[in-house]
């Protein structure tokens, strides 16, 4: 049992991880977009900056794999409803935050710096699939 308290515990500073850096970097844009700066999405993949992105894709690299070992270990099928929900929205999510990290490349090497809505509608839809992620595995109903 204990490979199994570790693989959990991974899992779980993988996923907090992910949630805070993802928290963090929108707190940052939030305040910088209060303050008048309206193209502060266009410097969001600078340095320091990047380290968070690639922190958060280090964990999404890491929640798949774990999270498989936690269901081997604990013996569930993998064809119970709220698994295939999770991965379903976890593919959705990791799509949506790959594109937005796209995104945000290509708006901070542009020339043209005007405001855009697709990285919010990008983050909104990755964070509420993470959130929705979250949900289904604390209320699992095994």
């Amino acid at each position: 049992m204990e490979h199994f308290t570790t693989i959990k515990i991974l899992h779980v500073v993988a996923t907090v991880l992910f949630l805070l850096s993802a928290v963090g970097l929108a707190g940052v844009v939030i305040k910088k977009r209060r303050s008048g700066d309206t193209t502060v999405q266009n410097r969001l993949l600078q340095r320091p900056w990047l380290f968070i992105w690639l922190l958060m894709g280090l964990c999404l690299l890491i929640m798949p794999v774990s999270g498989w070992w936690l269901v081997h270990y604990a013996g569930w099928s993998l064809g119970q409803t709220w698994l295939l929900a999770s991965s379903v929205l976890y593919t959705l999510g990791t799509l949506s935050w790959a594109w937005l990290v796209a995104r945000l490349n290509r708006l901070r090497t542009a020339a043209d710096t005007g405001p855009s809505k697709i990285p919010l509608v990008l983050a909104i839809f990755s964070a509420v699939c993470f959130i929705a992620i979250a949900g289904l595995m604390g209320a699992k109903p095994v």
